[in-house]
């Protein structure tokens, strides 16, 4: 493999937004704004909008794998993301293609149901991701629902029941669990970071805003451009959790000055390099 010593390159493994908010669109923009060099493995097309997708047209998972390993053998990647992987074949070839770890730390946004509401994957898919996705990364990120998806319990109503379903998460194969609670609404949101080490609350204060597609996948992938960075990583995830939320709480509160789409419009990625 080859790369220029001190080029941070980070690898993203999803599905493409054509509203460019969410998905490998969106990975890439985290990723350029932060300051590393984005790859990108395609594993679906959607036809979507910022009003909800229509659409989902999975890519081969042999061809996902092609690219991920043909990317592998010539570039150096430093940490990886993973996005909507749409089936369970994808998501067997992709936990197959990371399982020997020279794509560097992963984390895994489990896409299971997109902003809108529109469910993205189905039940194998949900059982791949649990019994052979999650035992090959560093960190996951579900939110609520998806949280609730992976364990087969209802999802959580209060932020005094996260604690335990990350925990419980966390016994399903995975480095440590970044567990969302922003669809549990209130003034603040808080998340819940569970590692061998114990449980933390990270709280932010609610952004008050309808631009918030695409909030998972920044949040996943500013992770991960920062721990290709070197800016935390496994054993330490709470500083780079921390810088990662800070990020997208400047991408939430700059959102609506773009204008973008009649629904959910997309968070400002570059919010602070460029003004709307």
């Amino acid at each position: 493999m080859t790369g220029r010593a001190g080029v941070p390159v980070a690898l993203t493994v999803a599905g493409s937004d054509p509203s460019g908010g969410a998905g490998v669109q969106a990975d890439l923009k985290t990723f350029s704004a932060l300051g590393v060099y984005g790859t990108a493995v395609l594993t679906a097309l959607t036809a979507q909008n910022t009003r909800g997708v229509t659409g989902v047209h999975p890519v081969p998972a042999a061809f996902v794998g092609e690219q991920v390993g043909t990317l592998l053998a010539d570039v150096t990647v430093h940490a990886t993301k993973t996005g909507m992987l749409g089936t369970a074949d994808v998501v067997r070839a992709v936990a197959a293609a990371l399982a020997d770890r020279v794509a560097g730390p992963v984390v895994c946004d489990p896409v299971m149901v997109a902003t809108s509401g529109d469910r993205l994957v189905d039940d194998d898919a949900v059982a791949a991701v649990r019994s052979e996705l999650l035992p090959v990364v560093e960190l996951v990120t579900p939110n609520v629902p998806e949280a609730a998806a992976l364990l087969g319990v209802p999802p959580a109503t209060s932020v005094d029941e996260l604690p335990a379903q990350a925990e419980a998460l966390l016994e399903l194969g995975p480095g440590a669990v970044l567990l969302k609670g922003g669809h549990l609404g209130g003034t603040e949101s808080v998340d819940v970071l569970a590692t061998a080490d114990g449980v933390v609350l990270t709280r932010r204060p609610r952004v008050a805003t309808s631009a918030t597609h695409g909030t998972g996948c920044t949040l996943s992938s500013a992770i991960a451009a920062l721990t290709a960075r070197g800016v935390g990583g496994p054993g330490h995830w709470e500083p780079v959790v921390e810088q990662a939320r800070d990020y997208l709480q400047r991408a939430l509160a700059a959102g609506e000055s773009l204008g973008i789409g009649s629904g959910h419009g997309p968070v400002h990625h570059f919010a602070g390099v460029w003004p709307a």
